[in-house]
C-alpha cells in the first residue's frame, strides 16, 4: 500500500502547493511511483504547477459519480513518467463543500492509487475537512513561513489537529465518542480531561495517540532578517500539545520559485541548481529516510 504525505498549512499564502509539488517531482526522480493529489478543495492549483492547464477530469468528476475510482482520475505527467496527478475540484459550491459521506469515500479510495508514495496538497486552514485529509496520513508535513502570523497559525492548526486526531480515535473505537464528540475544545488539556473522567482508561489512550502524533515541519522563504526559533516551537508543541516536531527543511527566499511558477513548472526542474532546489532536495531526502524507519508511519 502507498505511503500518504498530507502537505498542510496554518494559512494561505505561505507556498504550500508549490512545495508539495516540487516534493512529488523528487520523490518520482527517486525512483518512487507517485500520485501528486490536490485536496486543496475549492481551491484547487497543483495542476498549474506541474504543467497541466487544462485537466480533462478532475476531482468533481469522482465527487459526483462520474468516475467512480479514484486512480482513474490519475493523468501522467510528461515532466517525469513516475509522477502522476489527481487535479483538484472545479470551481463549484457543491465540491467547495462536499459532504461528510463524499468525504469518506474520497478517503476510502485511496487505498485504491497505484502508487508507491501519494503527495496530498491540503487546503489551508483547519476546517473539519482539512484536519480529516491531513491526519489520514502516514506522515504529516506542514508548511509555514517566518512571518509571525504564519507561525502562529501553524501553532494552533497543529494543535486542533492533535484534537482532532484524538477525537476521531475514540469516536472509532466506540468508546466515550459521545462524551467526547459532542463538545467543543479550545486546548488538547480539555480532551484530555474529558477522557480522564468518562473511562479511567481513557486519558492514558489519548496521551499515548498524542505522542505518536509527530508532524514534520517546512520553513519557505527563509532569510537571514527572517527565522524561526524552532525549538521554541517544538517546546510549545511538546508542552501543550504531546506531540513533537522534526524540521524537514528550510526553504530560502528565492526568487527562481516564482519564476518556476510563471513558467509552470516545479522550481527543481526549472532550475534545479537554485539555492530554493537545494534544500527542497534535502527535505525530499529527509522524507526518504523516514520511509526507511519501520516506526515512521502514522499510528
Amino acid at each position: 500500500m502507498a505511503r500518504v504525505i498530507s502537505v498542510a498549512s496554518g494559512k494561505g499564502g505561505v507556498g504550500k502547493s508549490v512545495v508539495a509539488a516540487n516534493l512529488a517531482l523528487l520523490l518520482a526522480q527517486r525512483g518512487q511511483q507517485v500520485v501528486l493529489v490536490d485536496l486543496d478543495v475549492g481551491g484547487a492549483d497543483a495542476h498549474v504547477l506541474v504543467g497541466l492547464l487544462n485537466p480533462p477530469f478532475t476531482l468533481t468528476d469522482f465527487l459526483n459519480h462520474r468516475i467512480e475510482q479514484l486512480d482513474d482520475l490519475a493523468h501522467p505527467l510528461p515532466i517525469h513518467p513516475n509522477l502522476r496527478i489527481i487535479p483538484g475540484t472545479g470551481d463549484t459550491l457543491a465540491t467547495a463543500n462536499m459532504s461528510y459521506s463524499q468525504k469518506k469515500r474520497l478517503i476510502r479510495n485511496f487505498q485504491d492509487i497505484r502508487a508507491d508514495v501519494i503527495v496530498v496538497d491540503i487546503g489551508a486552514g483547519a476546517s473539519y475537512h482539512t484536519l480529516d485529509f491531513f491526519l489520514m496520513a502516514d506522515h504529516h508535513v506542514a508548511v509555514a513561513t517566518p512571518d509571525p502570523t504564519s507561525v502562529l497559525d501553524l501553532y494552533r492548526f497543529l494543535k486542533l489537529a492533535a484534537i482532532r486526531r484524538v477525537l476521531s480515535l475514540f469516536v472509532m473505537r466506540n468508546v466515550m465518542a459521545e462524551g467526547l464528540a459532542n463538545r467543543d475544545y479550545s486546548s488538547v488539556e480539555e480532551v484530555l480531561d474529558v477522557a480522564g473522567k468518562t473511562d479511567e482508561s481513557g486519558r492514558a489512550i489519548a496521551e499515548t495517540t498524542l505522542r505518536a502524533f509527530q508532524p514534520t515541519l517546512i520553513l519557505n522563504r527563509v532569510s537571514g532578517r527572517a527565522r524561526v526559533n524552532v525549538l521554541q516551537l517544538r517546546k510549545l508543541l511538546k508542552e501543550y500539545v504531546g506531540g513533537d516536531l522534526t524540521l524537514l527543511g528550510e526553504i530560502p527566499d528565492d526568487p527562481a520559485m516564482e519564476q518556476a511558477v510563471r513558467a509552470y513548472v516545479p522550481v527543481v526542474q526549472h532550475a534545479p541548481s537554485s539555492p530554493a532546489s537545494i534544500a527542497i532536495n534535502k527535505s525530499a531526502d529527509a522524507l526518504l529516510q523516514l520511509f526507511s524507519n519501520p516506526l515512521s508511519r502514522a499510528a
